[in-house]
């Protein structure tokens, strides 16, 4: 299988607007440098991710954080769904929806969650994608939008839970040569990393000089480390991408399984998808 004849389109679905910067932003930006199309939507709004704002006016400042993020990536689109945080659910509409966003994209690969995740946004999301995997094929159902050419390849982002699984690693994608890159995307979602997310991990005199940018990257960094694989976890397979040279010096990457839903494909041809080696 070559890969590498015309420009592939990756398509990520997560449950929240800065979902897929984190779970996939540095492939995303190798990809996209690669000439690669890419597509990020996230299924619910944001509006609830704070602990002082309105629903609405977080919406609202999470949009702008989207499109920020969005044109330092070089991201196609970032779509946000008309869905309310924590009141989203694998329903009638949003498979609709989601089967419909497929079809008009036509990607080669869809990424999002494991079903296996504490979000209930997640959870949502990720049994929303793989009904999707099936009936996106189904012609008499979203009829007004053509079934695909071909079934894209399914694959699940990173995650640290145990239950009712362990995830597994089948692609690794070394991100150090566009780490600053990542966390410029993680830096316009100012209302996330330096005030929600901070206050949801028991920080609420959380306080730093916000108009340092070193001090703000730094902070980042701290975040990248807590969300990412830990590089260990990756480092037989990244020896096996990489070779035995670069593999060992790699510090920062994203893991990725292949799902059992979607198109079928090698281990060998799922890792040549996602741009390693």
């Amino acid at each position: 299988m070559n890969v590498n004849k015309s420009p592939r389109r990756y398509l990520f679905f997560g449950g929240h607007p800065d979902d897929g910067d984190e779970m996939m932003g540095g492939t995303a930006i190798k990809l996209i440098n690669g000439g690669h199309i890419v597509k990020f939507v996230s299924v619910c709004n944001g509006d609830c991710g704070h602990y002082s704002m309105t629903p609405e006016g977080l919406a609202k400042r999470r949009l702008a954080e989207v499109e920020n993020a969005r044109v330092i990536a070089g991201l196609c689109e970032y779509q946000i769904m008309d869905n309310h945080d924590c009141r989203t659910f694998p329903d009638q509409k949003n498979r609709d929806d989601i089967v419909r966003i497929i079809r008009h994209f036509q990607p080669d690969v869809i990424i999002s969650h494991r079903i296996y995740d504490y979000h209930a946004d997640h959870r949502a999301t990720a049994q929303l994608v793989r009904d999707a995997g099936y009936l996106l094929k189904v012609p008499l159902y979203c009829p007004d939008v053509p079934i695909p050419e071909k079934n894209p390849v399914f694959a699940y982002s990173y995650d640290r839970f145990d239950e009712s699984r362990k995830f597994r690693i089948d692609a690794a994608v070394e991100i150090d040569s566009v780490l600053e890159k990542k966390k410029e995307m993680l830096n316009c979602h100012e209302s996330q990393y330096f005030e929600w997310l901070p206050w949801d991990r028991g920080q609420r005199n959380f306080n730093i000089d916000m108009s340092d940018r070193k001090i703000r990257m730094a902070h980042l960094e701290t975040f990248i480390q807590s969300m990412h694989c830990p590089v260990e976890l990756a480092r037989k397979i990244l020896l096996e991408e990489y070779g035995p040279v670069k593999g060992a010096e790699v510090c920062h990457c994203e893991v990725f399984e292949l799902s059992d839903y979607g198109r079928s494909v090698s281990i060998q041809e799922f890792r040549e998808l996602l741009g390693a080696f």
